[in-house]
């Protein structure tokens, strides 16, 4: 079960998760790099339920939105079979499209990571950097 969260302007979005045996590393916590598969499944989620789908926008609009940076704070480890909630909220979406993540054990609430996404727009195939987010996106993201 997936939930929506909407705070003024601030959309989040909640995914439970739990952790598969196949996203360990060899002390038994979940590698860090898998992090931010789970920030990914987060985002997508967000995105869904403002009904935005930036892979649709590419091809009508001919504008890609890399992730040009990410941020992470690790906590408290995430082991086998934790259950847990990975929170997506939108933070940003005038000049550049920032999203804030927080994962937490589902049972205990413990917040485990913290962690930043900042995407851009991209022009193609000029590849020019776009000084802002489209209007009729920001505008449903709520910006």
């Amino acid at each position: 079960m997936t939930r929506a969260i909407s705070k003024g302007e601030r959309h989040s979005f909640e995914v439970p998760m739990t952790v598969p045996f196949y996203d360990l590393d060899p002390m038994q916590v979940v590698w860090h790099g898998n992090y931010l598969k789970y920030f990914d499944v987060a985002r997508s989620a967000l995105f869904d339920s403002l009904g935005v789908d930036l892979y649709s926008f590419q091809g009508e609009n001919s504008l890609i939105f890399p992730v040009v940076r990410t941020s992470l704070k690790y906590i408290h480890p995430l082991r086998h079979q934790d259950a847990f909630i990975c929170k997506a909220t939108l933070a940003e979406a005038r000049f550049k499209i920032v999203v804030d993540f927080e994962i937490r054990l589902a049972e205990s609430g413990l917040v485990c990571t913290q962690g930043r996404g900042e995407q851009v727009a991209v022009k193609l195939p000029e590849m020019e950097l776009l000084l802002g987010i489209p209007a009729d996106l920001r505008r449903a993201m709520g910006f």
